[in-house]
């Protein structure tokens, strides 16, 4: 097999140069049915958002209105297309229990709102062609979770992409069928998405979140690099 290598084009770092992306690599996982133990954090998590956000002020708290701000700039409407983070917080400040979906996704969630930093995870066990962070033409194509409608995503927008196949559209906003975390998934990358005021630092400390929960309740073997302007390109797979 090729090497499959993960990047960042240039485009996104000239908009936003102090972007960092945290990438976690788990191989040899073994996923399935979140444990009690592990719903239990999420609940807790929960109950801790509720405590410290406030519904009505929610677009203002600083992590969430980054996010609102750079929607805004590349010509997306946050009220009309909220950013995964500020959706899933809503949810929750509505009193919602988050849906238990398997033990990768879940610690995807739970990570996320713990930290309130997009976190969300992709299946890499039949990846064929490099993933990259980029604009779109337009040309691409992606059919959104839950749906079996063949989406062409905006001219300019901001995708993630195995090739032309968008696994993720508006930068964090709705996930595809292509590359979903199933109970059978045994290779996964999770991408952790920093704007400030989350530096690198967080960031960082993120990621071993991450491996640490995967590590506890999915075992595998683990590893994490940040993507940046300085350095846009890693290897995904050997």
């Amino acid at each position: 097999m090729e090497a499959i290598t993960y990047f960042i084009t240039d485009a996104v770092f000239v908009q936003f140069p102090d972007y960092v992306r945290g990438v976690v690599i788990a191989e040899d996982v073994a996923n399935g049915t979140s444990p009690p133990e592990l719903v239990a954090l999420l609940r807790e998590t929960e109950v801790a958002a509720r405590e410290r956000l406030v519904l009505e002020t929610l677009a203002a708290e600083p992590h969430m209105a980054i996010w609102r701000e750079v929607f805004r700039k590349i010509g997306i409407k946050p009220s009309e297309f909220r950013p995964s983070i500020e959706a899933l917080a809503r949810r929750v400040l509505h009193g919602q229990e988050l849906p238990l979906i398997n033990t990768l996704v879940d610690i995807g969630t739970l990570i996320s709102l713990r930290h309130l930093v997009p976190t969300g995870g992709h299946a890499i066990d039949h990846l064929t062609q490099d993933i990259t962070l980029r604009t779109a033409t337009g040309e691409e194509t992606f059919v959104p979770f839950g749906s079996d409608q063949v989406e062409h995503p905006t001219p300019g927008e901001i995708i993630f992409a195995e090739g032309d196949t968008v696994l993720t559209r508006r930068w964090i906003w709705r996930q595809a069928n292509h590359t979903l975390t199933l109970p059978t998934t045994t290779a996964i990358e999770f991408n952790v998405d920093g704007l400030p005021p989350a530096g690198k630092a967080e960031i960082e400390q993120i990621c071993q979140e991450v491996m640490d929960l995967t590590a506890r309740f999915c075992g595998g073997t683990l590893r994490y690099e940040l993507l940046t302007r300085e350095n846009p390109r890693i290897l995904l797979k050997r």
